[in-house]
């Protein structure tokens, strides 16, 4: 496989936010993001800016880390946010242990099966290890059949929470947790 799979660099928030934009245009967007392309897309430059730094290479509580192509473009990326005990999460439930809470997996559709996703999550999963994190979680909508098929192959399983979106939706999103091997 001739891809770079590495950490993004702050100042590299014009391309993460080209990925993420593009993310939010699959067809499948509305199963795996919580947001919209328009909603992201009104977002000022200094959103992406933020954003960027705060999940860079070497800053800290989130890592995003990107598979760059032979020709630098990002093709696939994912991230890795820290969740502190005795906080909430973004659903409002509390997090009981510090963790990992996998976020934004997104593949361009013309490099998905390449395993691009399994390279992703073992280093992301290598971040969290290193930082001393116990456990690994991600939410995934439950009509998302593809995405946690991958999941449990990569060893994550349901633990039984499920968050109700709510509003005009019955749909449903499901905790995963793989814990520290």
């Amino acid at each position: 496989m001739s891809y770079l799979i590495r950490s993004v660099r702050a100042e590299e928030w014009p391309a993460a936010k080209e990925l993420r934009l593009l993310a939010l245009r699959d067809p499948v967007a509305h199963l795996a993001f919580l947001e919209t392309y328009e909603e992201a897309l009104a977002k000022p430059d200094s959103f992406w800016q933020e954003r960027t730094a705060g999940a860079a290479e070497g800053v800290g509580e989130a890592q995003q880390i990107i598979a760059e192509g032979p020709g630098g473009e990002w093709v696939a990326t994912l991230t890795v946010l820290v969740e502190e005990a005795g906080t909430k999460d973004w659903a409002g439930f509390p997090v009981e242990q510090r963790q990992g809470h996998v976020v934004g997996v997104f593949v361009r559709g013309e490099f998905r099966g390449i395993g691009l996703t399994e390279v992703l999550f073992d280093a992301g999963l290598e971040w969290a290890w290193s930082r001393g994190l116990e456990r690994v979680r991600l939410i995934v909508h439950e009509d998302n059949g593809r995405a946690r098929t991958f999941y449990r192959r990569a060893g994550f399983l349901p633990s039984g929470v499920v968050v109700s979106l709510g509003g005009d939706s019955d749909s449903r999103e499901l905790e995963y947790v793989l814990e520290r091997p």
